[in-house]
């Protein structure tokens, strides 16, 4: 097995904000409220487009030869072209199949623009065929192609009416799903200086997508009850090793019958 199983964070790209509406002089909190509003007034809610993101986090949960690792990229203060560029050698170095959770709807097409913006080059993943045959019938890019398993996409038979949150599939697999934070609270909390958190936050959401996938590889007959249930007890053996809180508080979280 070598899978990837990625999440991102975002905050407002109040540096495009304050070019977009003119708004010179204001705090980077009072860009992000009138980018939100301005998001409001055009959709009805203030999820803003995906262009207008600036991704502050990257977790991965790597499944490789005999190993299972979570960890975010960069240091807590890596600029976003460090953190992009990162993932995307990973990809070039490993030719990993990434797994999601609204990976194709959210955060690849964000990595995208970020990578358009910094002049990020990522061969790898933009491979569908010109230079490695394999790739010309399953690529990253493909919906339809397993290189990237969007979990979401695929269990809700690639039907928006039939998406599930990534918190209720957690919940109903007796899994942890999100612990004190949410994608909705990640600017305030970088506000406040807690880059950290959203680093912890991101990386249990990768551990909840792994866990998730786990149980579809199940599903899918591509793993027995006895390898799933290995697969999970190395999980939980890496993340108690690990001595870090916000896995403690995750494993409390996931009782054995969660398994």
């Amino acid at each position: 097995m070598n899978v990837f199983v990625f999440d991102i964070e975002t905050i407002p790209d109040v540096e495009l904000g304050r070019r977009l509406y003119n708004l010179d002089g204001l705090t980077d909190k009072q860009v992000g409220y009138v980018m939100q509003t301005k998001r409001r007034e055009e959709s009805g809610h203030e999820f803003l487009s995906l262009e207008q993101h600036r991704v502050v986090a990257i977790s991965i949960a790597w499944r490789h030869k005999d190993s299972f690792k979570v960890w975010s990229l960069g240091e807590p203060n890596a600029p976003e072209a460090e953190i992009i560029q990162r993932f995307f050698d990973g990809i070039d170095k490993y030719s990993p199949d990434l797994v999601s959770w609204n990976g194709s709807g959210f955060d690849l097409p964000v990595l995208h623009y970020r990578a358009l913006k910094h002049g990020i080059q990522a061969p790898r993943y933009w491979e569908t065929g010109e230079e490695d045959s394999s790739f010309r019938w399953n690529n990253y890019l493909s919906r339809y192609h397993w290189r990237h398993l969007d979990v979401m996409d695929v269990l809700s038979g690639f039907q928006g009416r039939a998406r599930a949150s990534l918190e209720d599939v957690a919940m109903l697999l007796g899994l942890p799903g999100k612990l004190g934070m949410s994608g909705d609270k990640v600017w305030d909390a970088y506000l406040d200086g807690q880059i950290e958190g959203i680093r912890n936050y991101c990386e249990t959401d990768v551990v909840n997508t792994y866990l998730v996938f786990l149980r579809f590889e199940l599903m899918r007959g591509r793993m027995t009850p006895e390898q799933y249930g290995v697969e999970c007890q190395r999980v939980r053996d890496v993340l108690a090793a690990q001595g870090k809180p916000h896995f403690a508080e995750f494993l409390a979280a996931w009782p054995e019958a969660g398994a």
